[in-house]
């Protein structure tokens, strides 16, 4: 697990337990609290899923220009090789 993802993973889990502890202490009757954490359970569900989006598209990217360097330096080695093999004959 990378660096980056471990402090993504920290900051929702932070971000999860101050909401709820804001939740839980807040003044408010049990339907309301209840309610509270739904409403926020699912907007923290939406960001998660969010973020996801964002990760899983900036994998691919990589992916693409990993792709496209791969492929350079094969073509510049293919062409290399047929170099070589032109001087040999």
């Amino acid at each position: 697990m990378s660096k980056g993802s471990k402090i993504a993973i920290g900051a929702v889990i932070g971000a999860v337990s101050g909401i709820i502890a804001g939740v839980l202490t807040a003044p408010k009757s049990g339907k309301e609290t209840r309610t509270d954490i739904k409403n926020k359970a699912q907007e923290l569900k939406n960001q998660a899923s969010d973020k996801a989006a964002d990760v899983k598209d900036m994998a691919s990217e990589q992916v693409r220009n990993v792709e496209e360097q791969v492929k350079t330096a094969k073509d510049k080695a293919e062409s290399k090789f047929r170099d070589l093999e032109d001087k040999i004959r």
